[in-house]
């Protein structure tokens, strides 16, 4: 019958092409991709960029665009040790810890050929230069103004590869043992020096108080065998002994007019 005939060459073409759209279907799926909120995917389209997706779901041609993903999130890298000479010709060796980010992901691929590796580098010889240019006595007392204008020097030096320095910190500075026990010499006498002149500012004031105290026991006589009899009774308490003292006419002699006086009231 020519209605079966019909219906025959149609599922024969089908059956034909099927293959073909499954195919066609598959290579559609196949350019689906996802990012992560923290990445970002640089787009080239027969070898040249063409834009940034992400993060979530987004769809290349297949065969003729590709991706290359990158991560924005903070990245810690850990400056090896490094042997240098300060700016006074003392030898030391110094490490520190990089926080960067990548905040321009297109610089950051088509500007560099491998950024973490480049940033490594650069970090290691702008430390290296920095320290030369100070003292020691500078490098371990003034960390802090060396590690922000190391950041900004490796920061600048960054900023064409889309790269943001975030931090630098200088971790352990060593120097050598001579060095140590020079130092060590020079704190004991700084400290020996402030406790003779704190000791020496001590004497200048005792002194100024005690002639302020013969000063005005020399307006008043009496008043000096008052204090020696104070003295006296204060030797008297803090050590077992017997004491023989020899009491001035003078101060008899007022301490009778002084009785007499109070004696005729």
């Amino acid at each position: 019958m020519p209605i079966l005939s019909d219906l025959n060459n149609i599922l024969n073409h089908l059956a034909m092409y099927t293959p073909v759209v499954i195919f066609i279907i598959v290579l559609l799926l196949s350019g689906i991709r996802i990012a992560q909120e923290y990445q970002r995917a640089i787009v080239f389209r027969l070898g040249r960029f063409t834009g940034i997706k992400g993060p979530g779901l987004y769809w290349l041609i297949p065969l003729i665009e590709r991706q290359q993903k990158v991560d924005i999130r903070t990245r810690t890298v850990d400056l090896e040790r490094q042997e240098t000479i300060t700016k006074d010709s003392v030898t030391i060796k110094v490490n520190a810890v990089l926080w960067f980010k990548i905040s321009d992901p297109e610089k950051a691929i088509l500007n560099v050929a491998s950024y973490s590796q480049a940033v490594y580098q650069f970090s290691v010889t702008a430390l290296r230069n920095i320290i030369g240019q100070h003292l020691l006595d500078e490098v371990l007392k003034e960390r802090e103004q060396i590690n922000h204008r190391l950041q900004q020097m490796v920061d600048d030096a960054t900023d064409p590869w889309g790269i943001k320095i975030e931090m630098v910190e200088m971790k352990d500075v060593e120097i050598p043992e001579s060095m140590q026990r020079a130092m060590a010499r020079e704190a004991e006498a700084i400290r020996e020096k402030r406790a003779r002149l704190i000791k020496a500012e001590a004497e200048l004031e005792s002194s100024e108080k005690l002639s302020q105290g013969a000063m005005e026991i020399a307006k008043n006589p009496i008043a000096l065998e008052l204090r020696r009899m104070q003295m006296l009774s204060e030797i008297g308490i803090d050590n077992n002994t017997t004491t023989v003292v020899l009491i001035p006419s003078e101060f008899t002699t007022a301490a009778k007019v002084l009785s007499e006086a109070a004696a005729k009231r």
